[in-house]
């Protein structure tokens, strides 16, 4: 698998209502939406005053705040749980909430899914859905989370907002991502009575309470997984960090790392971060990648670069990454492929690319730096 595979496969979106752009983008892919909580009407004023409605799964009940902002648990409705320690199986929560999703949330580790509603204790037909998705690991986590924000589009033009709430947060239109841990909660706003901007008005008060609170709720650790953690933030574009918990670049035996968004001026880039166990494993990665057809050391550089391209087939642009490692880590820099094609005059290219000389000026003091390392051995997979 090619590098553009591996970061277009950052695809599917839920559309629960009005989201962000690369949601749009996707609105003629019916068969690939979960199915939306069936409506309600209108709840009646002082629907909260009470502390609204308990959650009635005993294993989640405590990472769900009764009341948060204007929004309560609905008293009305109903939990629903699938998985592990559910009465329902994974298989039915295919066909009752994820639809044509469900192989996506599956391939990254799925355990587990609750969902419930909250109803507006003002009495407006306003409602917010959750769904709470525990998965096998933080890192299948923590990569389903960056495919939600993220999907396939170009962050610089797409990405949902930064919201602070749990260990990572995103605000689009009408939905919000809360991570942290092994969980990641998928927050919706609906309202059937409103127009496209009120909805939108409406989410942008809405969420924000609800996201915060359960991400304070949710068990789990809040640090990034260790290789997004090492990605620098300087240039980095607003909610700019892609995960892939195997495979990362779609090269077997890379493993789980993070690829990073940046943008200085016209030029767009992408910073590679493997974090392994030991130093071992990380010339591993190494190995795997001078493997790479094309690949070459790289001389006249005083430490170990290797380089190398990938394209998606022979009508796409060339990707060209240079790679280090520093200890238990490994890092690159690469081309952006949003802002490359394949009828770009060599000029109109090198406009908006870095080149190699700017590549190793980046990757120099990430390949050599001595806190980088520390930040690395602190942050790796414990045994």
């Amino acid at each position: 698998m090619v590098f553009r595979k591996a970061t277009r496969a950052l695809a599917i979106l839920p559309c629960f209502g009005l989201l962000s752009t690369a949601c749009d983008k996707k609105d003629d892919a019916g068969d690939e939406r979960g199915a939306a909580p069936p409506p309600i009407a209108s709840s009646r004023p002082g629907a909260c005053t009470a502390g609204g409605g308990k959650p009635t799964d005993p294993v989640s009940a405590a990472h769900f705040p009764g009341v948060a902002g204007d929004y309560c648990i609905d008293p009305n409705g109903e939990t629903r749980a699938y998985g592990e320690n559910a009465s329902s199986s994974l298989d039915k929560v295919c066909t009752e909430l994820f639809d044509g999703e469900c192989e996506v949330y599956k391939s990254y580790g799925l355990k587990r899914v609750v969902t419930l509603r909250y109803v507006d204790g003002k009495g407006s037909a306003g409602a917010i859905n959750v769904n709470l998705s525990r998965f096998e690991t933080k890192d299948g986590a923590y990569a389903f989370f960056s495919r939600r924000v993220i999907a396939e589009a170009d962050p610089v033009e797409a990405a949902p907002a930064k919201l602070e709430a749990g260990g990572a947060g995103a605000l689009g239109t009408g939905i919000a991502y809360v991570w942290r841990g092994d969980h990641v909660a998928e927050i919706s706003y609906t309202n059937e009575v409103e127009s496209p901007e009120q909805l939108k008005q409406s989410s942008q008060r809405a969420l924000p309470p609800l996201a915060a609170a359960i991400g304070e709720k949710l068990p789990g650790d809040k640090k990034l997984p260790a290789s997004a953690g090492l990605l620098p933030e300087a240039a980095r574009v607003p909610m700019g960090i892609g995960y892939e918990a195997k495979d990362v670049l779609g090269i077997a035996g890379t493993g789980a790392g993070a690829l990073g968004y940046y943008k200085q001026d016209k030029k767009r880039w992408r910073v590679l971060s493997i974090v392994r166990a030991d130093e071992e494993s990380a010339k591993d990665v190494m190995k795997t990648l001078k493997k790479v057809d094309g690949a070459k050391a790289l001389k006249g550089v005083p430490f170990d670069v290797v380089s190398f391209g990938q394209r998606e087939d022979d009508s796409s642009p060339r990707v060209d990454w240079l790679v280090a490692r520093k200890g238990a880590s490994v890092f690159g820099i690469g081309d952006e492929e949003h802002v490359l094609s394949s009828d770009q005059s060599p000029a109109e290219a090198s406009a908006v690319k870095l080149t190699q000389d700017e590549k190793l000026e980046r990757l120099k003091p990430l390949a050599t730096s001595e806190s980088a390392a520390a930040d690395a051995s602190e942050a790796k997979p414990k045994p």
